[in-house]
């Protein structure tokens, strides 16, 4: 674009040059001689100091014209910065955990379109300025690869204080009741920082146009040396550990995952080696798998998924050997476990609304001719019933399926017959499931309610199972509910204070229960 200014000038100084030769074509008696000497006409001499003023007014607006040439340049660039800065997204990954705003979005939000063109340039100077030194204190903090693949720290380190009245099978984190022994008194008082996690991201080159990554998680709950105070110096334990290729709408994983066919979880910091009610009404394992996702988009804001996969053929048998592997009955039927699942969603006011079922299968060989055909059948909801108030859940009924945390991990019970050296057994049925009520009081503090049961069914074992063919008491039904307060003053520190109850019945003797009392401190990286 011209600037008036110019155009002026080029102008007069037309006129000029138009005036000029007029005039040298009326002077032209005057001898070459004198023209060039100006020694001639008064008038000549003063014409030759006009062209000289022109011609060093041209030179001028030539160099002006440059610099604003230049000028121009610069602020289409700064402008398409500054556009650029408006369209990416409002803060970065990164910065959503560490709960603060992306720089680029905080200097699209200082640069308004009715703020002076000179300032906007001032603020955009700031904020690249800003933006060198974060990256340069990335650089310096990045955790690197001997690959050179980007790599992204992240976990929790939790500490746990607790009370419990009641027996339990474990002490921190219980899943199941059981009777005390009369010595023993019946409320204990502990604390335990094994439930922190650490994990490790790590950010792979495109394959066959599918972005490729890779994440491992791993916890400090997979036992206690025997040594003193050895509660204290909890073992690392593998929990997760896959492979992913992610192209638009499809998705392959491999490795060891959570259970893909059982994806929610109630809200809770009191349990995370295993999830709240693992084995009361919550299915979960983390099992070695390969699936496959893929993503159908109904309408702008509707979603079908679609997951199929196999899995490794479990049924929750503690190893025979400390140091080697054996197959397990499962694995001894020489196919793995199958399974699938589907679900809608939708987002309804900023939260998740969807409904999904699943299915499994996996045939198990408990050795002599003896098989059980596990399998399950799910379903697992979402409902933002109000802006502030949330309903979530699943629910299960399957049948050998203690590999998945059903029936309180028991997948067969075995037979009392007294005239066979192999006791028969049976797969025994269960059904199941949780329902969590979340009501986010504000943006950084929310209650949360659940309940929960999980129940083999009787009729399996009566008249056909008994306590002393299985290694101890059968139980038949386990019962549980919690009530939590979560308070998040930032994104990586959460505090919590939780109450929960578990009431388990064995089939053959009375129920018992426990009361723990949990209160948690944790910060995330």
């Amino acid at each position: 674009m011209k600037s008036p200014i110019a155009s002026t000038r080029r102008g007069a100084a037309l006129a000029v040059t138009v005036i000029v030769f007029f005039s040298s074509l009326g002077s032209a008696e005057q001898t070459p001689a004198a023209v060039l000497n100006g020694s001639g006409d008064p008038a000549i001499r003063e014409l030759q100091d006009q062209v000289h003023q022109l011609q060093a007014l041209v030179e001028e607006m030539r160099a002006e014209n440059a610099q604003s040439r230049a000028e121009m340049r610069q602020l289409r660039q700064d402008l398409q910065a500054t556009r650029t800065l408006l369209e990416q997204p409002a803060a970065a990954k990164g910065s959503e955990i560490a709960g603060e705003k992306a720089p680029e979005s905080s200097a699209a939000a200082a640069v308004e379109p009715s703020t002076p063109l000179e300032q906007r340039v001032q603020k955009l100077e700031e904020s690249t300025s800003l933006i060198g030194s974060k990256i340069d204190e990335q650089y310096q903090t990045k955790v690197e690869t001997a690959s050179k693949y980007r790599a992204r720290l992240h976990g929790i380190v939790l500490m746990n204080a607790f009370r419990n009245v009641g027996g339990s099978d474990n002490l921190d984190f219980p899943n199941y009741a059981h009777p005390l022994p009369a010595s023993l008194p019946n409320a204990t008082l502990g604390a335990t920082l094994r439930q922190s996690e650490i994990g490790f991201e790590i950010f792979g080159p495109k394959l066959a146009g599918a972005r490729t990554s890779a994440d491992v998680q791993l916890d400090f709950s997979g036992g206690f040396p025997a040594t003193g105070n050895g509660v204290n110096f909890g073992v690392v334990r593998l929990q997760t550990a896959s492979l992913r290729l992610d192209w638009d709408r499809t998705s392959v994983v491999a490795g060891q995952d959570s259970l893909f066919i059982s994806p929610l979880s109630p809200t809770s910091f009191a349990s995370l080696a295993t999830p709240a009610f693992a084995f009361g009404g919550n299915l979960w394992g983390w099992t070695p798998q390969i699936r496959v996702e893929h993503r159908f988009s109904l309408s702008e804001r509707q979603t079908v998924t679609m997951q199929a996969g196999i899995l490794d053929n479990l049924d929750w048998e503690s190893p025979s050997n400390s140091f080697y592997r054996y197959a397990q009955a499962g694995e001894l039927s020489g196919q793995p476990a199958y399974a699938f699942r589907t679900a809608w969603s939708r987002p309804v006011r900023e939260h998740p609304l969807s409904f999904g079922v699943a299915g499994y299968y996996g045939r198990q060989n408990w050795a002599w001719d003896r098989y059980v055909d596990a399998w399950a059948a799910m379903a697992d909801w979402q409902i933002p019933i109000l802006p502030r108030l949330g309903l979530s859940g699943e629910f299960y009924r399957g049948r050998g399926i203690g590999g998945l945390g059903g029936a309180i991990g028991t997948s067969v019970v075995y037979g009392s017959s007294t005239w066979s050296p192999i006791p028969p057994l049976r797969g025994l049925n269960t059904a199941g499931g949780w329902s969590q009520l979340k009501f986010q009081l504000t943006p950084k503090l929310e209650l949360n309610g659940v309940i929960s049961e999980d129940d083999a069914f009787t009729s399996d074992i009566l008249g056909f199972a008994t306590d002393q063919n299985n290694f101890g008491p059968i139980l038949g039904r386990n019962r549980g509910a919690l009530g939590n307060v979560v308070f998040r003053p930032r994104s990586d520190l959460v505090f919590s204070a939780e109450l929960r109850r578990l009431r388990t019945f064995p089939v053959y003797s009375s129920s018992s229960f426990t009361n723990q009392v949990n209160l948690s401190l944790g910060i995330l990286f």
